[in-house]
């Protein structure tokens, strides 16, 4: 391949490689994309050497590194001789910065319009992630994507629909919207438009699309629409992910969240109230500064009184210049210790709802290597005999503790 991408964090970077791909494969010169996230050290830390090692791999390839890290962590980057250039993240989806008017980083933080990606299929993806945000205008104590993304701005609706429709006469049969804040989708629009009006204009307008999924939202901001669009329509998935991050009522303040303790459950709650068969990931951090093992127990029973399926765990990592990294740290066994409990939590929590699964029939979206995604987010062991992109009944037969077995 004339281009090879190495994609690091979140999904918002996975498309956005794709489309640096594309425009970086127009002019023919080999070159190794490079997309870097900052939400934690070792994701620097593993970037910077898979930068080392590609550079040893093809000694003559242009390596051109953009991200958040790029963003975040500029010296890091420019120090960095295998790096050949940086691109920022305010240009990496503009045709003319890959044409070598880049200007590279700190512009990011001017940028006041979200542009659309303008793809309709991912490589080697049955699902098409659509990013509809960018940004955000929120400052978490222990956050820097702000600083990495810029202010929240979201594309207009019109191209958000429009993409979705070219991504369904490809052959897409599922759009996962995706965004820095999704929730806060719309506001700088001055359109009235949330993301929930956003979900309902999508599901009217490509009556065709099969499957809409949300990526991670925030709880606190789900508005009137998108509870309406959760609760009665069939198309959208029944799987939210929500960035918790804590349990505890004064951790969440340190953390500068806008939620409490007592508004996740309410959430939860009431959302599985509208729709019984949701199923609820979280984002949670172990062993923010100040944290007390007290602390830490109120975050570990949330996962029951939530009721958490899918589970993602991180164990802090201060990131300089942020206001946390000036708290009072937790020891670093304690914070591995605290974040091995979550996990296992999570294990355990999710083998349970696995288990539940066994002799029910559930919708499959099948994937390559014999595996599919249920409407609830959990994979399914298909076996080889489903083309991927088809969508398929299936039952389940059995669990293995992370995924669910079927037969077709």
């Amino acid at each position: 391949m004339t281009v090879e991408t190495l994609t690091f964090g979140c999904r918002l970077n996975t498309v956005e490689t794709e489309a640096m791909r594309r425009l970086a494969a127009r002019d023919g010169r080999p070159r190794i994309v490079v997309n870097t996230c900052a939400v934690t050290q070792e994701a620097g830390r593993q970037a910077r050497k898979a930068i080392r090692r590609a550079a040893r791999a093809q000694p003559g390839a242009e390596i051109v590194v953009t991200g958040c890290g790029a963003e975040v962590e500029t010296d890091a980057y420019r120090a960095m001789p295998e790096v050949s250039r940086l691109i920022g993240n305010a240009e990496k989806l503009d045709p003319s910065a890959w044409a070598g008017a880049a200007r590279g980083p700190g512009a990011v933080m001017e940028a006041s319009t979200a542009e659309p990606a303008g793809i309709s299929g991912m490589s080697g993806h049955t699902r098409t992630f659509i990013p509809v945000q960018n940004g955000c205008d929120h400052r978490c104590t222990f956050c820097v994507i702000p600083f990495g993304r810029g202010r929240s701005r979201s594309v207009p609706a019109g191209a958000v629909v429009e993409q979705v429709a070219r991504t369904v006469e490809a052959g897409g049969r599922e759009v996962v919207l995706t965004g820095v804040d999704l929730t806060a989708y719309g506001r700088d629009l001055g359109e009235g438009l949330s993301l929930g009006g956003l979900v309902l204009r999508i599901l009217t307008e490509v009556p065709d699309l099969a499957r809409l999924r949300l990526s991670s939202i925030d709880s606190v901001e789900v508005d009137e629409a998108l509870l309406d669009a959760i609760a009665g329509q069939h198309r959208v998935m029944p799987h939210l992910h929500l960035s918790l991050q804590a349990g505890d009522d004064l951790i969440l303040k340190r953390m500068k969240r806008r939620h409490s303790r007592a508004d996740a459950i309410r959430f939860c709650r009431s959302a599985r109230a509208a729709r019984p068969e949701l199923v609820f990931g979280a984002d949670l951090i172990a062993g923010f500064p100040t944290e007390t093992e007290a602390q830490f127990a109120q975050t570990l029973a949330l996962v029951e009184e939530c009721g958490l399926t899918h589970l993602h765990v991180f164990p802090y990592s201060p990131r300089p210049g942020t206001p946390a990294a000036r708290m009072p740290p937790v020891a670093p066994e304690a914070i591995r210790e605290r974040a091995a409990r979550l996990r296992e939590a999570g294990d355990r929590a999710r083998a349970r709802h696995l288990a539940a699964q066994v002799g029910r029939q559930v919708r499959v979206l099948a994937e390559r290597g014999g595996t599919g995604r249920a409407e609830d987010f959990s994979t399914v062991v298909l076996g080889e005999g489903v083309a991927p992109g088809t969508i398929c009944d299936v039952t389940v037969t059995g669990h293995d503790g992370t995924r669910l077995i079927a037969g077709v």
